[in-house]
């Protein structure tokens, strides 16, 4: 079972959960008008430029988008969420002194659409040299996840791929939760996709957030236009990556207020 909290919960004990789990629930996070307004956002992207990221791993029957913040000005309210934030920073900020996005992410899996091969999201990194977690996920439900329309997901009790087998007895928890719910997992978590049985397609956008030091996955220098940049906010900017790693990473020059400075 994947631990599961109350979105008014302390966020100490749902950070706890997801340290020492490796995989955590918070249900009903975010209010059904926000969720709508990020789907509405989303949709032309996805209709236009969904299915060009199909292939063996993501799928042929699921499309994806990045670069998020360049399709929704209401995405950032999901990015900076408070207690997303507070769980990435319990376990980046031992080894960081700023949290970034890894990557941002949308996926809406079709029916017909076959289980995702489990994975793990930090395996982009050379995490055999690294003894600590590299980078946490956020998963949001857009609609209602459930075991039938593939809900993500989640072996819990071993980060090591090489004790997977097809006859394997290890948990593997799916992330049933409502719409506006966020199922947050560790780096090191082994995960994947659900199959989608149903009729209709199941919505979702991960973010990952990452040590400040890392290359990020998503390039958001390049995939972001300026415009899209300037309209968010202050702290969804930051997490985005404009701002330094203390004073010799990522500084710039031209800094207008040395607040990206700031750590």
């Amino acid at each position: 079972m994947i631990p599961t909290f109350a979105a008014g919960h302390d966020r100490q004990d749902i950070s706890n959960a997801l340290i020492h789990h490796g995989a955590v629930i918070v249900e009903s996070l975010l209010e059904s008008g926000i969720i709508d307004a990020i789907s509405n956002d989303l949709r032309p992207a996805f209709d236009h430029q969904g299915h060009v990221f199909e292939n063996d791993f993501n799928g042929y029957s699921t499309r994806r988008l990045g670069a998020l913040a360049g399709h929704s000005e209401t995405f950032g309210t999901m990015l900076a969420n408070p207690v997303v934030v507070a769980a990435a920073e319990a376990v980046l900020k031992p080894n960081c002194e700023v949290v970034q996005v890894g990557s941002t992410s949308a996926i809406e899996i079709l029916p017909g659409e076959k289980e995702q091969v489990l994975h793990r999201d930090d395996s982009i990194y050379p995490v055999d040299l690294l003894s600590f977690e590299l980078q946490i996920s956020a998963l949001w439900a857009l609609d209602d996840f459930s075991e039938e329309n593939g809900a993500t997901r989640i072996v819990m009790g071993t980060s090591d791929l090489d004790a997977l087998s097809d006859d394997d007895s290890l948990p593997v928890a799916q992330a049933i939760m409502p719409k506006g719910s966020v199922v947050m997992y560790l780096g090191s978590t082994i995960h994947g996709g659900g199959a989608n049985h149903s009729s209709q397609p199941r919505k979702a956008v991960v973010n990952t957030y990452a040590l400040g030091w890392l290359r990020q996955e998503e390039n958001q220098y390049l995939a972001l236009s300026p415009e899209a940049v300037a309209s968010q906010s202050d702290e969804v900017q930051r997490l985005l990556g404009f701002q330094a790693h203390g004073p010799h990473l990522g500084v710039w020059p031209d800094d207008p207020d040395g607040l990206w400075f700031d750590s």
